[in-house]
């Protein structure tokens, strides 16, 4: 948007109108301590051409995976984004529209939507997906909603296997809303706790929520879980950590979940220094009145001709606010495009080599790394890409040791579970070579 300054005639002209004598009248509501007695500490203008100079030498001092190898995972991951993604992503027919409610207006933004959508829902193994929400946090979070409004009993249940960040996002949503949010932890393999669950779950939950790959990078046995919610008439919702595991793992859906989820960044998104991301969603055909978000849908215009358009709306700018299923008012459009773009372009043949890749580099690196002295695993369970080790020392002074090689070297589980002392999660992808893994591994040796 452009900046459009006011004459002074037309500033004369406009307090006339509001009754004062100058702009500063209009700020004579705020408290005078609260105000600004000086001008702004700014440094001097600068050209065009030295402040382009300056921004480039502030870069300099980012630390970023162009030029440092990058073993965090942990929600965002560094995957290999095709050119073309941001080629076709940043046309001006995407990059300019904004909600696309004229559908004569909007056919192409609309059947990019469609297309994700039907990808979305072929990935998770769903029949209906929607538009995309703002990342996998909140969709798991409106995911929780849409099961206690199907089930309207009081309870869920959140595996503590879900990213500590995205469980904090679904607990905040509930907050002040009545609902009693229990937790369930893991067992030995890093998978979750059934005997635990056994014990939590009743016919007064609405619905168990677990993460597969989880946070820790195990792959839980989803068949026998959905099993165990469904006999307690609770809803299955489940996240998937990097969905690229779906290009080896069975989907959700046909493991028996109800709802599932998953953060969409692998997808033709680059890490973006954690944003802007987007939320994938799909569930039941069964239950698609009660999902979130928008959706597109497949119709016929007059003359039989196919298009596309917005349909079963059911969010508060359309309907009464107390109906509505979501306060989401838009999806996130261009990370979506930018995900089926790099979809399309896998296909389902490229997406399983893509996870074959990430699955056997880092099954090198876990071999490797335990053939150190005093490095063991966390868990004994089945991992895809991330792994925890139990390391013989504390994790922080390692990963700042490891920075000064350029390596990121994973992230220190204690931040988010103080009762993991010690421990690292690695995760590794098709970014990272041989000659950098090994080098890792030896890194690693000389500081264990």
């Amino acid at each position: 948007m452009r900046y459009l300054p006011q004459t002074e005639i037309e500033i004369k002209k406009i307090c006339e109108t509001l009754a004062v004598n100058s702009p500063q009248d209009l700020f004579e509501t705020i408290p005078q301590p609260l105000k600004l007695k000086h001008s702004l500490l700014l440094p001097a203008a600068l050209s065009e051409q030295d402040l382009l100079a300056h921004l480039k030498n502030l870069s300099r001092s980012n630390e970023t995976v162009d030029h440092t190898t990058s073993f965090l995972g942990a929600g965002a991951y560094h995957h290999y984004i095709p050119v073309a993604v941001g080629y076709l992503a940043g046309r001006g027919e995407f990059s300019t529209s904004y909600t696309p409610y004229q559908a004569e207006l909007s056919q192409g933004t609309l059947q990019a939507i469609f297309e994700f959508q039907t990808m979305v829902a072929s990935l998770l193994g769903l029949d209906v997906a929607n538009a995309s929400n703002y990342d996998g946090a909140t969709a798991l979070a409106e995911a929780v909603l849409m099961a206690l409004r199907i089930k309207k009993k009081k309870q869920v249940i959140l595996a503590k296997s879900i990213h500590p960040d995205t469980r904090n996002v679904v607990k905040t949503n509930l907050k002040n809303l009545g609902y009693l949010v229990k937790e369930v932890g893991w067992d030995e393999k890093g998978k979750l706790n059934l005997q635990e669950l056994g014990t939590l779950l009743s016919h007064e939950c609405s619905a168990v929520c677990v993460q597969s790959p989880n946070f820790f990078g195990g792959v839980e046995d989803l068949q026998k879980l959905g099993e165990i919610i469904h006999q307690k008439e609770a809803l299955f919702v489940v996240a998937s950590g990097d969905p690229v595991s779906l290009g080896l793992l069975a989907s959700p859906g046909s493991c028996g979940a109800d709802i599932a989820v998953a953060e969409g960044q692998s997808f033709g998104n680059f890490l973006n220094f954690g944003g802007p991301y987007l939320g994938l969603f799909a569930t039941k055909k069964e239950y698609i009145r009660q999902m979130p978000g928008r959706l597109a849908g497949e119709t016929l215009d007059a003359d039989g001709k196919r298009g596309f358009i917005l349909t079963m709306n059911t969010r508060e700018q359309h309907i009464r606010r107390e109906k509505a299923t979501s306060n989401i008012c838009t999806n996130q459009s261009l990370c979506a495009l930018a995900a089926a773009i790099h979809l399309s372009l896998l296909g389902p043949r490229g997406l399983r080599l893509l996870a074959e890749i990430n699955l056997s580099k880092s099954e090198y690196l876990k071999k490797n790394l335990l053939k150190i002295p005093g490095i063991k695993l966390l868990f004994s369970g089945p991992t895809f890409n991330e792994f925890a080790l139990s390391l013989p020392k504390p994790a922080e002074p390692i990963l700042d040791l490891l920075r000064q090689q350029k390596f990121f070297g994973g992230l220190s589980l204690q931040k988010y579970y103080p009762e993991l002392e010690n421990t690292l999660l690695l995760c590794v992808t098709e970014m990272i070579g041989k000659e950098e893994l090994d080098r890792f591994v030896e890194e690693m040796r000389n500081l264990i």
